[in-house]
C-alpha cells in the first residue's frame, strides 16, 4: 500500500488534518483508517483489488475512508460530490463497485440507487465497534485508485493507479518542491482529481505536515485563511486566482498591503489543471509578491513537469521534466522534435498510470511500441522549458496550412483592456479546412471590428479569430477548465 498510510505513524501526535468539524491528529487519523479497513473487509483476510467508492466531504472522514480502502488491499473510486445521478451511476457500473461509502449531505442523491443496486453501503457517520485484526500485505504493483478523466471527446476512462505510481507521484513532488513537517496548506481543490489528492493531501500528509480543508471556495473566507500567517503553502487552479483577483481589486490600499506583506512569506504557491494564463500570473505577483509556479500533468500521469521551486519561474512555461521522470516531443512521422519544433508531449516514468480500466484496446493505442504514454498535448521546447501549445483535439487549429495554437491567441486577447476572459476554438471550414473563433467575455462593449483592428498590430493576419460569440460566462468544468466542445455549440447555434 502507499507509504503514506505507514509514514504516519512518525507524526503521531502532530496535526494532520483541520476541517470543519475540529482538528485531527495523525494517530487518530490512524486509527480511523483501520476502523474502516475493518469494516471494508467483512471478515474477509483482504479485499484483494475489491473497487470500494466512495461520496465524502472533504476533510478528515475523505482521507480515513481512502486510507482505509488502501490497507484493506480494495481499489479507492472518488465520487465527485457535484456529479448527477446519472453521471455517479456510470462510475459505479463501469467499476463495478462492490461497496459504496456515503456521507450525510449525499445520502438523498446517492442512497436510492445504491439500495436499488444491492450494494453494499456504508454511511459515514454510523457507530462502529471498534475492531482489532490483522490487515493484508499489499504490494506496490497492485492496483491503488481509479481516477476519471474528463470525458471531453468520448465516454470518461476510469484511469488505474497502483500503489507503486502513487508512492512515486508523491515522493516526486516532496523532492521537487521541497515540502517538510512544518509546512501547512489549504485544500480547496475537488477530490475526485490528480490535483487535490497527491499535490495537496498527498504530498503534506506524506511528510508529517498539516492539511487545511475548506470544502466550498468562498474568496472572503480563502484570504481569511491566507491572512491567519498559519499557512506555507498554497495550491489552486487558474479559476480560483481568478476569483481572487477580483476580490482583491474591491479592496482598499490599505488592505491590499496588508495582504502582499503577508502573502509575501508563503513559502510556495502553484497553479495547475489549466494553463496558467500570463496576465493572472502577473497579477498575482503584483498582490502576493510570489511568481506561481505552473507546472503540467493529467490524470494517467499525476506530475510530470514543473517550473524549478528555485530559479526562474517562466511566464506561459511549464518548466522543466520532474526528477525521475522522461519526456520527449515527437513529431506526426515519429521524429523527435528539437527547441521551438512543437510536438506531441510524451512521457515515460514510474508515475504513468498502470492502464484505462477494462479498456485494452484504449490502453494499448496510448503508450507507443516503445512504452511511452502519449499525451495528446502539444508542446515546444523554449530556451529548455516546456511551453503547451494546446491539446492536440483541441487547442491546436490546422488553418490554411498553419498549425494555430489556441492558447497563444487566448494570451493575447486577455491582455486587451476591455477583454475579461476569452476561450478560442477551431471550427470546421471547407476552405480553410478550421476557422479560427473567438468566445469573449466582456468588460465593457467593444465591437468585433475594434478587436479585429487591435489584434491585427499584435497578430499575423491568419490568426486573427474570423468569428466572434459574446457571453457572460465561459462554461468550465469541475477544475476550472473551460469545455471547449461546449464553446462550438454556441457558434452552431449561431452568434449574435
Amino acid at each position: 500500500m502507499p507509504k503514506i498510510t505507514s509514514s504516519a505513524h512518525v507524526f503521531a501526535n502532530s496535526v494532520a488534518i483541520l476541517d470543519p468539524n475540529g482538528e485531527y491528529t495523525y494517530q487518530q487519523l490512524i486509527d480511523a483508517s483501520n476502523q474502516w479497513a475493518y469494516r471494508f473487509l467483512l471478515g474477509a483476510t483482504d479485499l484483494d483489488g475489491a473497487r470500494v467508492a466512495f461520496m465524502v466531504q472533504p476533510g478528515f472522514h475523505y482521507v480515513a475512508v481512502q486510507w482505509g480502502i488502501w490497507k484493506a488491499g480494495g481499489v479507492a473510486v472518488p465520487l465527485c460530490v457535484t456529479y448527477p445521478i446519472a453521471s455517479l451511476q456510470y462510475v459505479l457500473e463501469d467499476t463495478g463497485a462492490s461497496q459504496v461509502v456515503i456521507d450525510t449531505d449525499f445520502q438523498e442523491v446517492l442512497l436510492p440507487f445504491v439500495s436499488a443496486s444491492q450494494l453494499k453501503h456504508h454511511l459515514v457517520h454510523d457507530e462502529v465497534t471498534p475492531q482489532d485484526m490483522s490487515l493484508p500485505e499489499v504490494s506496490s504493483d497492485r492496483p491503488a485508485m481509479i481516477l476519471y478523466t474528463s470525458g471531453t471527446t468520448s465516454l470518461p476512462k476510469g484511469v488505474v493507479t497502483t500503489h507503486g505510481n502513487i508512492d512515486f507521484q508523491m515522493s516526486c513532488l516532496v523532492q521537487a518542491w521541497e515540502w517538510k513537517a512544518t509546512d501547512r496548506t489549504l485544500c480547496i481543490l475537488p477530490l475526485h482529481h490528480i490535483h487535490g489528492i497527491i499535490n495537496v493531501i498527498g504530498c503534506s500528509l506524506s511528510v508529517g505536515a498539516t492539511c487545511e480543508f475548506m470544502p466550498k471556495f468562498n474568496a472572503v473566507d480563502v484570504f481569511s485563511r491566507l491572512l491567519s500567517g498559519e499557512l506555507t503553502v498554497f495550491m489552486a487552479v487558474p479559476t480560483i486566482y481568478f476569483k481572487l483577483i477580483s476580490h482583491w481589486d474591491t479592496l482598499s490600499t490599505a488592505d491590499q498591503h496588508v495582504i502582499f506583506d503577508t502573502l509575501l512569506k508563503f513559502r510556495l504557491m502553484v497553479s495547475g489543471s489549466a494553463a496558467l494564463p500570463v496576465s493572472v500570473m502577473e497579477k498575482w505577483h503584483i498582490i502576493s509578491g510570489h511568481w506561481l509556479l505552473e507546472r503540467y500533468g493529467m490524470t494517467e500521469i499525476a506530475m510530470a513537469i514543473s517550473n524549478p521551486f528555485h530559479g526562474e519561474r517562466r511566464p506561459g512555461h511549464v518548466g522543466l521534466p520532474l526528477p525521475g521522470v522522461s519526456v520527449r516531443l515527437m513529431g506526426d512521422n515519429e521524429e523527435i522534435k528539437e527547441e521551438l519544433e512543437p510536438g506531441e508531449i510524451q512521457i515515460k516514468g514510474p508515475n504513468v498510470f498502470q492502464s484505462y480500466w477494462n479498456k485494452p484496446s484504449a490502453t494499448q493505442e496510448t503508450f507507443t511500441e516503445d512504452g511511452w504514454f502519449k499525451t495528446g498535448d502539444v508542446a515546444h521546447l523554449d530556451g529548455g522549458y516546456y511551453k503547451i501549445l494546446g491539446r492536440s483535439s483541441v487547442d491546436i487549429i490546422k488553418s490554411g496550412g498553419y498549425k494555430l495554437s489556441a492558447l497563444e491567441i487566448e494570451e493575447v486577447l486577455r491582455v486587451h483592456p476591455d477583454i475579461e476572459d476569452c476561450g478560442v476554438v477551431g471550427l470546421p471550414d471547407d476552405e480553410w479546412g478550421e476557422v479560427v473563433a473567438a468566445v469573449l467575455v466582456l468588460k465593457n462593449a467593444i465591437t468585433k471590428e475594434e478587436i479585429n483592428t487591435w489584434l491585427r498590430a499584435r497578430l499575423p493576419g491568419y490568426k486573427v479569430p474570423r468569428l466572434y460569440h459574446f457571453v457572460e460566462e465561459l462554461p468550465r468544468n469541475a477544475m476550472g477548465k473551460v469545455t471547449k466542445n461546449d464553446l462550438k455549440i454556441m457558434f452552431y447555434r449561431g452568434s449574435p
